[in-house]
């Protein structure tokens, strides 16, 4: 898909979304895998092997189309997004374990994504013209590198003048989410023709994983002996998904904006629901704290 959509726009904002993630990140933060070991494979399990199966279920549930269920599924196997730190510090959660899941996440991703989304590809046949064959490990790399390349540089800011990386990391949090919207609108115009019928197809389906990932995320962690703060980082971590890596791969490497529009429409949904499902934890947690009333 030759256009400056797929071949500009998208990339760049990427770039900058993963930028702003390096400024946020140091080395420490891969380290810390060692110290809570258990927490990242909890929330690593349940965000690459137990939301696809879900996000497939409910893709068969709801009876969407083959495009709009391949979407849903590359949209699963995405690694989180940013936005996930900010939720997580708003409502009480660990966000220095926020932090390395996202910097795990993003990693392993490039092994996980091309398989789901091939699997996807193959078990639902979409229509998506010549272009969109398969997602190719290579193809998969190119996109990474827009992704692991800005972290890296992020990073070595960071290293070199941690008071400029702080200073910058508010105005370029706020630019990456003025990027995401413009991506998003962009998806939606160029599908204007279809978008009524693709919301009304896959808004119920969005919204359905979007509550899935956010209760997976936070319960089963609790489940598992995690501490509250550990399992409000791990249901943001695993509910507010990296729209932007699914759009880019979608348009820029499948070539189909159509296999967008599920991420677009997630990537709207995701914010409200995500601070509802924070102002619930954290109401949970403020009851528990009160003691019982005399009797």
């Amino acid at each position: 898909m030759d256009t400056p959509l797929a071949t500009v726009f998208l990339p760049l904002a990427l770039a900058v979304i993963m930028f702003g993630l390096g400024l946020s990140l140091t080395l420490d933060d891969f380290r810390r895998v060692r110290r809570h070991p258990r927490a990242v494979v909890v929330a690593m399990v349940c965000e690459l092997l137990l939301l696809p199966v879900v996000c497939l279920g409910l893709v068969l549930a709801f009876g969407l189309s083959p495009v709009l269920a391949v979407g849903m599924l590359l949209l699963a196997a995405s690694p989180g997004g940013t936005t996930a730190n900010l939720f997580s510090h708003l409502f009480g959660g660990d966000v220095a374990l926020n932090v390395t899941l996202t910097a795990v996440n993003a990693v392993l991703a490039i092994v996980t994504l091309p398989i789901i989304t091939n699997f996807a590809l193959w078990y639902f046949e979409p229509d998506i013209g010549p272009d969109g064959m398969g997602l190719q490990f290579g193809k998969v790399l190119q996109v990474f590198a827009l992704v692991i390349v800005p972290v890296v540089i992020g990073l070595a800011v960071r290293s070199r003048s941690e008071a400029f990386a702080r200073r910058m990391d508010r105005p370029v949090r706020q630019l990456s989410v003025v990027v995401l919207v413009a991506v998003i609108i962009g998806a939606l115009v160029a599908e204007r023709e279809n978008i009524v019928g693709y919301l009304l197809d896959v808004g119920p389906a969005a919204l359905a994983f979007c509550v899935a990932s956010l209760t997976i995320g936070y319960f089963a962690p609790r489940l598992l002996k995690l501490d509250k703060r550990q399992s409000i980082a791990c249901s943001m971590e695993i509910g507010v998904h990296n729209s932007a890596v699914a759009m880019t791969l979608a348009i820029s490497v499948l070539g189909s904006v159509g296999l967008a529009v599920p991420a677009a429409v997630y990537g709207v949904l995701m914010y409200p629901v995500a601070a509802l499902a924070g102002v619930l934890m954290t109401r949970g947690s403020r009851t528990a704290e009160e003691p019982a009333p005399a009797v």
